[in-house]
């Protein structure tokens, strides 16, 4: 995926609330959107690099948006809405092999109670939610970095899926170059990590990617191992 926008690189100054960044572009400090709710307290830090895109548009509160940050000389993408289309891409051109040989794609689908990121068809239905992962500690990546509620329901949705037997994903995207594999964050959510195994052993396929991220283009570049 070739990003549409020109990158501008500046350090991190603060957060003052999880929808707004200060950064330090040449010496002059500018407001960005942050199009990410969490904590992203291991990556944003003062002084920390960061890739920004302005877009200077009238309908817009902030001109500048926070896409990355620089972590171990590599880039790690924030933004929060990416992942989705990073999987859809990844499933048109091959790349997530086990997702092939579908012919339909639908983004949002309901179903029962839950709304799914994407529901496959072809010989089957498969639905599939995505998660993008910011969190990478020892080279390992993580997800959450905050207690999510919201995240098991999704997952209670993709068990019942199964139940009533269709094919049911849980894609983790790692929004990085680095990370060597992929585990549930049981430190800071234990609920949701037992949630995840509870999944696997009910037939919902547990999946992660990681993406090679450039200020240019981020894409999903390969499959890492799942430790639950």
């Amino acid at each position: 995926m070739k990003l549409d926008y020109d990158m501008l690189y500046g350090k991190f100054i603060c957060r003052p609330n999880r929808f707004i960044a200060h950064v330090d572009i040449s010496g002059k400090e500018v407001v960005c959107h942050v199009p990410n709710t969490g904590r992203l307290k291991e990556l944003l830090y003062p002084g920390a690099e960061v890739a920004v895109s302005y877009h200077p548009f009238s309908h817009r509160k902030t001109k500048y948006e926070l896409q990355m940050v620089k972590k171990k000389e590599s880039w790690v993408s924030i933004h929060s809405q990416l992942p989705n289309a990073l999987a859809v891409e990844g499933i048109k051109i091959g790349t997530i092999q086990e997702l092939q040989n579908y012919t339909v794609i639908n983004r949002e689908v309901t179903y029962g109670d839950s709304r799914f990121d994407l529901q496959l068809i072809g010989k089957n239905i498969c639905f599939v939610e995505v998660k993008g992962v910011t969190l990478e500690l020892e080279n390992w990546s993580y997800f959450p970095d905050a207690p999510t509620e919201r995240g098991r329901k999704h997952i209670d949705g993709l068990i019942q899926a199964v139940k009533d037997g269709h094919r049911a994903v849980l894609l983790f995207v790692a929004q990085m170059d680095i990370a060597k594999g992929f585990s549930p964050n049981a430190h800071m959510d234990p609920a949701f990590a037992q949630k995840v195994k509870e999944a696997a052993e009910a037939g919902v396929e547990v999946l992660a990617y990681r993406c090679l991220v450039s200020p240019y283009q981020i894409k999903i570049s390969e499959k890492i191992p799942v430790k639950l």
